[in-house]
């Protein structure tokens, strides 16, 4: 009996597509670290106006989300990965311009459009270049991207700002992302035969893909968790006296998430999405209840490990399914559709996490993210398997 050969996930294309995303991310996380320093230290701002930079490009990157799909079709996956990642590198160069708090800002607005498209792209044009056999191991992998730039974005950044001087610092920047770019232009991609007449007008069904909605729905909640993570971990960690240890938090997450990830993997493929899914799910919020009882330095890397084995599965997974339940020719819309729930989760999360630390404390806001955790658990495990009875019917 022959056995049956795998198809290769890491080809020369998807290769570049990850080696963009990868530079692409490390800047966006460097940037994201750094530029509430340079708003307070070089240009006199307050802590209310750092908050800002960060919430002017996620703004700019939701109101775009909807239309960046309606982008890939008329003017083609490919072309739109090159220009956006172009034109993300080219803003990247103008942070050397920016001394003023409002021109950063309508800086960090417009580099949000670009990182808004990009992202679409890219991960539409890695669901066509991986293998429709291996789509929940080779989304994984891409995703995974990402995920290491979340660690390695802060700590280039933090580290070279202890040498060299903030304009260097763009300067180093804007390097990376010139060999994004270079990247980009080796990836190649057969442009599917468009099903239906692109237009220019504007339909519902340009900007959201209905079959991928629910979902979309259900990565928006854990965007709404993960925010608590993303927000809050630094100064929470602070706050209970393991400011050195938060660090490692993510570090830690990275680690358990890339450990894991090839045999989660292959066991979305292999055994579908409610066997992968639904426990990642469970141990998400195991994590974020040890986050709330943390005291110790041990224990609040326990939790970064259970949220990296648990949160670092999610994304890919949630993205392969919105793929799958969509027309092949509809990835685009598919992967528009997923990021426009999940950053209104990440945006509703960090507002509301706010007015919950606030008044209750942060272990109220860890325990209440695992309480709706368990309760998005039971909603994606009905959704899995009402999709599942379908396709056996």
């Amino acid at each position: 009996m022959v056995a049956k050969t795998k198809e290769k996930i890491w080809t020369k294309d998807f290769i570049s597509l990850a080696l963009t995303q990868l530079i692409l991310f490390t800047v966006f996380y460097s940037l994201l670290t750094t530029l509430p320093i340079y708003v307070i230290d070089k240009l006199g701002g307050t802590q209310a106006n750092a908050g800002l930079i960060v919430t002017f490009m996620l703004a700019s990157a939701i109101i775009v989300r909807p239309f960046s799909a309606k982008i890939l079709d008329i003017v083609g996956k490919k072309r739109t990965l090159v220009l956006s990642v172009g034109a993300f590198a080219l803003t990247t160069f103008f942070y050397l311009f920016m001394n003023e708090f409002v021109s950063l800002l309508i800086l960090r607005f417009i580099h949000g459009i670009s990182f808004s498209i990009v992202t679409t792209a890219s991960s539409a044009i890695a669901a066509d270049i991986v293998p429709k056999s291996r789509k929940g191991a080779g989304m994984g992998y891409f995703a995974m991207s990402m995920n290491l730039a979340i660690v390695i974005g802060p700590f280039i950044g933090l580290s070279l700002l202890q040498f060299i001087s903030f304009d260097i610092y763009f300067i180093v920047l804007s390097i990376l992302m010139v060999i994004s770019f270079l990247c980009t232009l080796i990836v190649r991609i057969e442009e599917r035969e468009r099903v239906e007449k692109v237009t220019l007008a504007i339909r519902f069904k340009d900007l959201i893909e209905p079959k991928a909605i629910p979902i979309a729905l259900i990565s928006g909640l854990v965007g709404v968790a993960y925010a608590s993570i993303l927000s809050f971990v630094p100064v929470y960690a602070e706050a209970i006296g393991l400011a050195t240890t938060a660090s490692y938090f993510f570090l830690v997450f990275a680690i358990v998430m890339i450990a894991f990830r090839p045999y989660l993997g292959r066991a979305f493929d292999e055994k579908g999405p409610r066997y992968v899914l639904i426990p990642s799910l469970l141990i998400f919020a195991a994590g974020l209840i040890v986050l709330g009882f943390t005291e110790t330095s041990l224990v609040l890397l326990i939790a970064a490990g259970l949220i990296g084995l648990g949160y670092g599965t999610l994304l890919p997974g949630f993205q392969t399914v919105a793929i799958q339940k969509s027309d092949s020719h509809r990835s685009g819309h598919a992967i528009s559709t997923f990021f426009i729930f999940y950053d209104l989760g990440i945006a509703l999360g960090a507002f509301v996490w706010g007015i919950i630390v606030g008044g209750f404390g942060y272990e109220a806001m860890y325990f209440t993210g695992a309480g709706l955790m368990i309760v998005t658990t039971v909603i994606l495990y009905r959704l899995l398997t009402r999709h599942l009875n379908r396709q056996k019917s």
